[in-house]
C-alpha cells in the first residue's frame, strides 16, 4: 500500500505543470540572449524539445534538435554507462564501467546499437531537412532536466566538433552540483530550480510522460513565432490593478477581500523596508478599528511582544512605547525596534484606553520560538509568584541549559546534536507537563490578570520546549529547523486564539480575530513554492489548510529601492541600495505595468490570475541582504496566484529607520553606483 505521506511529499515538489510550462519559465531567464541573429537553441530530443521550443519561440531564435542516447548498462539499464550523442562523440561514466565490470566488447555493441536508432531519429525529425549550422553561434542546449548529467555533457563535446562560438546550458531543473559541474566546462549555465535534495528529473513536473516521435516532429516542423503583444501578462495586470497609495487599497477593496475572514496575515518582502511596514500598520488599523480584530501576532519573539502586549493594554512598568520595544535586545533589533512599530504601539496604547473596557482591547504576542532563555526566565518568575517550591523544581530543570551562554540557543543546539554538552529535551518537558498539570489550581485566582498570566506562563514554557527541539535540529537539516519553527507559529496562533475565545471579558458570539504580521516566506502558501520541493511547511499554508476561507494571505513586492538589513547573520544594520528586480520575476512584471503603487487580488479569475498563475521568480530579503548573490540568496520560485489571495506592489520603497541609528546606518544613505559602484 502507497504511504500517503510518501505521495503528499511527492506532489509537494512539483512546480511545473508540463514541460512547456517550464520552456516558458526558462525563457524569462534568458532574455538577454532574445532577438539575437547569432542564438540558436538545440533541444535534447526527445524530452528537451518541447523545454526548447518555448525558448526558442520566446528568444525569437531558430530550433532543431541535438540528439543524445543514453548507453545503459548491461543488465542494469537504468544506470548510464555513458551516451552516445549526434556526430558519433561517445562519453563513458568510467565508475559505472569499472564498477560493473563492463568489457569493450559490450560497449561497442551498445554503442551500435543506439547508434542506429540515433540515426533513424535524426532522420525522421528532421523530414529531409539538414542541421542548423552551429559554427561560429551562440548555442542554448536545452534538455527537460538534468540528474547526473551523462547526456548533456555528450552533447557538449560533440558540439564542440562544430566550433560554437559560445555554449549555454539552460534546464528547468538540475542538482545544485551538476550545475557548478557544467559550469566550468560551458559558458553559461542556466538551472531554474536546484531542488535539495534531488531525486529525480520528473519530480519537479505534474506532467512528465513521455515524450514522442510525432510530438517531436510537428514542433521542429511548427515556426516558433515569437508570442507578442496582444493579452500579455503586463497588459492583464495593468487592467485588474487596483491604485493603493502607500501601499493601502481602498477600504472597500480590502472589505471585499477580508469579508468574515478570522485570521489576516499580512507578509513583507523584506524585514527592513519602511512602506511595508507603515501599509501593514495602517491596514492593521482598520481591521482593529472596522473589523474587531483584536490581536496583532507578530514574527517575533513570546516574552519580547508580550512586554508591548502589557503596556498596551495599559499594564507594566513601561511608560512609553520606546521602553516597552526595549526588549527586542537579539538581532535583528531593528526589525521591531524601528519608527513605524513604535508609531503604531503608541497608537494601540492610546485606542486601548478609549476604549475602557479591557474586551474591546487589542493585544500584541509574538509567535517566533528564539527566547530558549528569556522564556525559561519567565516560566520561573510568574511560578515564584504562584508556587514558590514549583519555581525552585522549574528553576533545578532549567539549569540544565546553564552550559551554555545566556540566550544562546544555537550554541546549546549545537553541543546536545553532537555530544559536546547535555540534551535537556527531558527536563523541558517535564516542566511543560508539570506546569499544564497545576494550571487548572492556578487558574483559580479570579481575575483577568491571573488568566492572563498562566496564559503567558504557559506559552512560555511550550516555547522552551518547541525552542529546544529547535536548535538541536538547526544542525540536522535546514528544511526540519524551518518546519518547527513554522509548525510553532501556527501552534502559538491557535492557542491564542482559543485563549483570546474563552477570556473572562471575550464578547459573547463573538469569535477573536487576529492579524499576523510575518514574512511573505512565512505568509505565503508553501504549497506555491518550490520551497515545497525540500518539504518546506509555512504558517501561511498551514493556516490555510486548518481555516480555510476564515484566512487572507496578503503578499507584497517592490522593483527597487533601499533596505534596512545586515551582511551577515549578528551583523550591525546597513542602509542598503536593492539591486532591480531579476527578468523573470514577478517584481519585473509588476514594474513593467509602469505603475507605482498597487494591488491585485487572485480570489476571482480573471486574465490577471492567469497571467499571476503562471511560474515566476519571487524575490525575498530577510535581515540579511547579499545584493553580490543576489539569485542564488534572494529569489525562487513561486505562483503567485495561489501563493496569496492578494498582492501589493510598491515599486520604489526605502529603507526602514531603526530606533537606533549608527554611523553604518547613515552612511549607507549615501548608495554606491548600480551597477558600477563607482
Amino acid at each position: 500500500m502507497t504511504d500517503t505521506a510518501d505521495v503528499q511529499s511527492s506532489r509537494a515538489r512539483r512546480l511545473f505543470r508540463d514541460r512547456r510550462e517550464a520552456g516558458r519559465v526558462l525563457a524569462d531567464l534568458l532574455t538577454a540572449y532574445r532577438g539575437r541573429d547569432d542564438v540558436i537553441v538545440l533541444g535534447l530530443a526527445r524530452g528537451g524539445i518541447p523545454v526548447a521550443w518555448e525558448v526558442a519561440a520566446a528568444l525569437d531564435a531558430p530550433l532543431d534538435a541535438f540528439i543524445v542516447r543514453k548507453l545503459g548498462a548491461p543488465g542494469h539499464e537504468e544506470f548510464a554507462a555513458g551516451a552516445l550523442a549526434s556526430g558519433g562523440r561517445i562519453v563513458l561514466n568510467d565508475d559505472v564501467v569499472r564498477g560493473l565490470r563492463i568489457t569493450p566488447q559490450q560497449l561497442r555493441d551498445i554503442a551500435q546499437r543506439e547508434g542506429r536508432e540515433l540515426a533513424r531519429r535524426e532522420a525522421a525529425y528532421r523530414g529531409g531537412r539538414p542541421p542548423v549550422e552551429v559554427s561560429g553561434k551562440t548555442v542554448i542546449l536545452v534538455d527537460d532536466g538534468l540528474a547526473t548529467g551523462a547526456s548533456m555533457l555528450a552533447a557538449v563535446q560533440a558540439l564542440r566538433d562544430s566550433e560554437p562560438a559560445h555554449i549555454v546550458i539552460a534546464v528547468p531543473a538540475a542538482p545544485e552540483s551538476t550545475c557548478r559541474e557544467f559550469a566550468g566546462q560551458v559558458d553559461d549555465v542556466v538551472c531554474a530550480t536546484m531542488p535539495t535534495p534531488f531525486r529525480a528529473v520528473g519530480e519537479s513536473f505534474w506532467d512528465f510522460s513521455q515524450v514522442s516521435d510525432d510530438e517531436v516532429r510537428t514542433l521542429l516542423a511548427t515556426p516558433a513565432a515569437r508570442r507578442e503583444p496582444a493579452g500579455t501578462p503586463v497588459e492583464a495586470i495593468r487592467a485588474a490593478a487596483i491604485d493603493a497609495p502607500g501601499g493601502v487599497p481602498p477600504r472597500a477593496v480590502l472589505e471585499e477581500l477580508i469579508g468574515d475572514a478570522r485570521i489576516v496575515l499580512i507578509g513583507e518582502s523584506s524585514h527592513g523596508t519602511h512602506e511595508f511596514y507603515a501599509a501593514r500598520a495602517d491596514i492593521t488599523r482598520w481591521l482593529i478599528e472596522e473589523k474587531g480584530f483584536c490581536a496583532v501576532a507578530a514574527e517575533a519573539d513570546w516574552p519580547d511582544a508580550y512586554r508591548v502586549n502589557r503596556y498596551v493594554r495599559g499594564g507594566g512598568e513601561d511608560t512609553d512605547a520606546d521602553a516597552a520595544l526595549s526588549g527586542f535586545e537579539r538581532f535583528p533589533a531593528w526589525m521591531w525596534r524601528n519608527t513605524v512599530v513604535r508609531e503604531f504601539v503608541d497608537w494601540l496604547h492610546a485606542h486601548n484606553q478609549r476604549c475602557g473596557s479591557p474586551g474591546a482591547q487589542a493585544g500584541f504576542y509574538g509567535l517566533d520560538l528564539y527566547s530558549l532563555h528569556s522564556s525559561m526566565q519567565a516560566v520561573i518568575d510568574y511560578l515564584e509568584t504562584m508556587d514558590p517550591a514549583a519555581a525552585a523544581r522549574a528553576r533545578s530543570r532549567y539549569a540544565c541549559f546553564d552550559h551554555t551562554a545566556a540566550d544562546d540557543g544555537q550554541a546549546y543546539g549545537f553541543g546536545a546534536a553532537f555530544g559536546a554538552g547535555p540534551s535537556c529535551e527531558r527536563e523541558a518537558i517535564e516542566q511543560l507537563v508539570e506546569l499544564q498539570r497545576n494550571a487548572l489550581s492556578y487558574a483559580r485566582r479570579d481575575g483577568l490578570s491571573a488568566q492572563d498570566a498562566l496564559f503567558d506562563a504557559l506559552q512560555n514554557a511550550h516555547t522552551v520546549h518547541n525552542a529546544e527541539v529547535y536548535y538541536r535540529a538547526m544542525f540536522s537539516g535546514r528544511v526540519t529547523s524551518w518546519n518547527l519553527r513554522d509548525q510553532h507559529m501556527v501552534q502559538t496562533l491557535n492557542a491564542l486564539l482559543t485563549h483570546l475565545d474563552n477570556r473572562i471579558d471575550a464578547p459573547a458570539a463573538s469569535p477573536a480575530r487576529i492579524v499576523v504580521w510575518a514574512h511573505n516566506s512565512h505568509v505565503g502558501d508553501a504549497r506555491a513554492t518550490e520551497m515545497s520541493g525540500d518539504g518546506q511547511l509555512t504558517l501561511g499554508q498551514l493556516v490555510r489548510q486548518r481555516y480555510g476561507d476564515a484566512a487572507r494571505l496578503i503578499g507584497f513586492s517592490t522593483y527597487s529601492g533601499t533596505v534596512t538589513a545586515a551582511s551577515e547573520w549578528g551583523g550591525p544594520a546597513e542602509h542598503k541600495v536593492v539591486r532591480p528586480a531579476l527578468n523573470g520575476s514577478i517584481e519585473e512584471l509588476f514594474h513593467a505595468t509602469g505603475k507605482a503603487e498597487f494591488a491585485v487580488s487572485t480570489l476571482v479569475p480573471t486574465a490577471a490570475t492567469a497571467a499571476l498563475g503562471a511560474v515566476r521568480l519571487n524575490r525575498a530579503i530577510g535581515v540579511i541582504y547579499q545584493p553580490a548573490t543576489e539569485r542564488q540568496s534572494h529569489y525562487f520560485h513561486t505562483r503567485p496566484a495561489d501563493q496569496f489571495d492578494m498582492i501589493v506592489h510598491i515599486d520604489t520603497t526605502r529603507a526602514l529607520e531603526p530606533l537606533e541609528v549608527t554611523s553604518l546606518w547613515i552612511s549607507g544613505q549615501n548608495p554606491e553606483t548600480y551597477p558600477s559602484g563607482l
